[in-house]
């Protein structure tokens, strides 16, 4: 009984954790630029795993090994975060940002039938038209109105392109570096993520930082939080309770995140694309609803 309670503990505070990836962007980008904060935010925590790996005398990557890790870890750190933080600091709600990334998964499928051939039951294509239709149902209203609370075309079309980055990556994490420990994974994935983050802040050469309280919190909470106490309880759930059980966890994170944004930024939803939302999610869950080796978790 101690072991199952320590389990649904473990579960919920997972959740709550992952919740807060995109809500603790949207605090921090007004008192600093999103890509010098990420680049902080990607360097500790590959310094951090590294440590954590060289405690742990994991062997490293070499070669072509290393090169998959950094690879993988450009798209889904880098171009994953880069585009999507962008996207909220310029008017995407933290709650829509997670519905998309939810929908993750369901594209990783379909990628893997264009490009690895592999063969996706009837119930996954039904439960991505159904996720698809939610997500327009979400975004469309808040790209057509105007003024407050209006999402643009272009931080939506980021907020997408965001998605299909980390929908590349984890492709390239199916692969022969699926296998290598956890923490040399995350160094070395967060260093390519790093390098993507410090090129995109010399390209927009934004250089804000204004040594806030709630921009250092911020920080902290992403990096010991978000990247060791949530990436530790990942790998913690997805051994004892299995990938399919894990993944169907990641259901609560968007509805949750909308909750906090509501809470505290007043980012509010219309009838619609509350609609929306629980066709995106009733999508995602029919889509994962078989055991699929597709299942992964993004970014926060």
């Amino acid at each position: 009984m101690g072991c199952a309670m320590f389990g649904i503990i473990a579960s919920l505070l997972f959740v709550l954790i992952w919740s807060t990836g995109f809500i603790v962007a949207r605090a921090m980008v007004p008192h600093g630029a999103p890509e010098l904060i990420l680049a902080a935010r990607l360097c500790l925590t590959a310094l951090l795993l590294g440590a954590l790996a060289l405690h742990g005398r994991q062997p490293w990557p070499r070669g072509r090994q290393l090169g998959l890790h950094l690879a993988a870890g450009a798209m889904l750190h880098g171009l994953y975060l880069t585009l999507s933080w962008w996207a909220v600091s310029h008017g995407m709600p933290a709650g829509i940002m997670s519905l998309l990334g939810a929908t993750q998964p369901l594209m990783v499928a379909v990628a893997s039938v264009a490009i690895l051939g592999e063969r996706l039951p009837a119930r996954a294509w039904s439960g991505l038209a159904i996720a698809i239709l939610g997500v327009g149902c979400v975004l469309m209203p808040a790209i057509a109105k105007s003024g407050a609370g209006a999402i643009t075309l272009i931080p939506a079309v980021a907020g997408i392109v965001a998605v299909l980055a980390m929908t590349g990556g984890t492709l390239i994490q199916r692969g022969t570096i699926g296998g290598d420990p956890i923490w040399v994974s995350g160094a070395v994935q967060n260093a390519g993520g790093a390098l993507v983050a410090i090129a995109a802040t010399l390209i927009v050469g934004e250089w804000r930082w204004d040594n806030s309280p709630m921009l250092w919190i911020g920080l902290s909470w992403s990096v010991l939080g978000l990247s060791a106490a949530g990436l530790s309880l990942l790998v913690w759930l997805v051994r004892t309770q299995g990938p399919t059980r894990m993944s169907m966890l990641l259901l609560l994170v968007p509805p949750l995140a909308a909750v906090e944004a509501w809470l505290l930024f007043g980012e509010k939803l219309g009838p619609v694309q509350i609609a929306g939302f629980a066709l995106a999610l009733g999508g995602v869950l029919l889509g994962r609803s078989q055991p699929k080796r597709t299942e992964v978790v993004e970014p926060a």
